[in-house]
């Protein structure tokens, strides 16, 4: 199968004998596309879409967001005429570029199509995209050179579920009656999948992530899946793929993706020997929300990353932008408060790995090469145990928002070390002790 832009599925490549090779061709180029990413930490999530015009409401019904034409149950026609309103005057991507870039996010990830099927970008396969809107802008090329500009790094979220498409299946329950699936052939629409995976990864310069969803339906199988990450593979060997380009039936050993992509939570024990990242959203909903006042802090949201990273695992913060193009408020605020918390302790973050203290109730840990970084989640002062921590630190310091750090005493305890607290904590989200070493340190579980 061939699309207007070139992209082949061969058939070749889904051959058993390729299927073998797939695990050895991802461990081979596994690390060199990963280094940036494992160093990173942080990133923002980007859900955007025609449902943003909606913001949560549909004739008072507001239970849903980004979901809302399937829950509301919406004929496709009076979503379709969404289109026609579709213009976000207010869309300023070096805005959302810089407002990433200060609250210290290596990445940005952006629904260039989610389950409702609107492109973000200029598509040659279908006319359900931004160019047939009032406002006639390419989403995905503005925000790229946004984001290249101030030196983060490109992903693309793209959804293999895809309520428009007429060849898509299954049908949504409630409308086989209105909308019935006679004469839709799936493969006509794996073929457009592959056409517009294509575009998104061909026509924006160099893309470094795939997030892929909406995989779980059962005509998506491990087959399709490994059809189409081969066809990626071959074309942009260095892009990084999540783990739900996977299918049903995926045999053990032989699960696709690059990083795992635990949703709404941490997990409790990371995910020892896995690349992973938790997608959070900064309120209950992934797209905008009119109504959807439950906000976390920011000082919840820097706990959400701090323990990400300590268990050695990336934060993708979600922000739905409203359909004027700009983030709401209060998404605002809390990435002002990251940024000034990040700027003074993004190097306790960021090309870090996970904690080697055992678990303590008084501190969550980071990991370099010659420091450890400890977020204080329960201020004492006074003494503060290191347990397991066999060097001496060469220096121990406390660091408030301005940035300077004071100096505290390491004393010899219970056979191993602490350091001595002052009796109140710095003005700050989230306070953080940084003992440096003159080498890696020995810490024992």
């Amino acid at each position: 199968m061939t699309s207007r832009r070139g992209f082949v599925a061969s058939a070749v490549l889904a051959t058993p004998a390729a299927r073998r090779l797939l695990p050895t061709i991802r461990v081979a180029a596994s690390h060199d596309r990963m280094q940036w990413w494992r160093e990173a930490r942080f990133g923002m999530f980007l859900h955007w879409g025609l449902y943003s015009i909606l913001a949560g409401d549909w004739h008072g019904d507001e239970h849903s967001a980004e979901w809302i034409r399937n829950n509301d149950k919406i004929p496709i026609d009076e979503y379709d005429a969404l289109l026609t309103r579709w213009n976000p005057t207010d869309f300023d991507p070096d805005a959302w570029a810089a407002m990433a870039q200060r609250a210290g996010m290596k990445y940005v990830v952006l629904t260039t199509k989610h389950h409702e099927g609107f492109c973000l970008f200029d598509s040659a396969v279908t006319s359900f995209d931004v160019m047939h809107t009032p406002a006639s802008r390419d989403i995905c090329r503005e925000l790229s050179r946004a984001l290249r500009k101030r030196g983060l790094r490109v992903g693309w979220y793209h959804s293999i579920m895809d309520w428009h498409h007429p060849d898509y299946l299954p049908r949504r329950d409630w409308e086989v009656a209105t909308r019935p699936a006679d004469g839709a052939d799936f493969s006509r629409y794996v073929q457009y999948l592959h056409a517009s995976v294509d575009e998104i990864l061909s026509n924006y310069g160099p893309i470094d992530v795939l997030w892929f969803d909406g995989q779980w339906e059962p005509t998506w199988t491990h087959h399709l899946a490994v059809s189409l990450y081969h066809e990626i593979r071959a074309r942009h060997p260095d892009v990084i793929i999540n783990n739900r380009i996977d299918g049903a039936g995926a045999p053990k050993g032989e699960e696709l993706g690059d990083f795992g992509t635990p949703e709404q939570t941490v997990p409790a024990m990371g995910l020892p020997g896995k690349d992973w990242e938790s997608c959070i959203t900064m309120n209950d909903d992934w797209g905008y929300k009119a109504s959807d006042h439950n906000w976390k802090s920011a000082r919840q949201l820097v706990d959400i990353l701090v323990e990400t990273a300590s268990k050695g695992g990336n934060l993708l913060l979600n922000v739905g932008p409203m359909a004027n193009g700009l983030f709401p408020p209060e998404a605002v605020d809390r990435l002002d408060e990251i940024a000034r918390w990040m700027k003074v302790h993004g190097d306790a973050i960021h090309a870090t790995t996970a904690s080697r203290f055992p678990a303590t109730d008084r501190f969550r840990s980071t990991t370099t090469s010659r420091a450890l970084h400890l977020f204080l989640t329960d201020w004492q002062p006074g003494v503060l145990p290191l347990p397991g921590l066999r060097t001496r630190p060469k220096s121990a310091s406390l660091r408030g928002l301005s940035g300077a750090a004071a100096r505290l005493a390491v004393v010899d305890h219970d056979g191993g070390f602490a350091v001595v607290l002052p009796p109140s904590p710095p003005p700050t989200l989230r306070p953080v002790v940084t003992l440096r070493f003159g080498g890696l340190p020995v810490v024992q579980a």
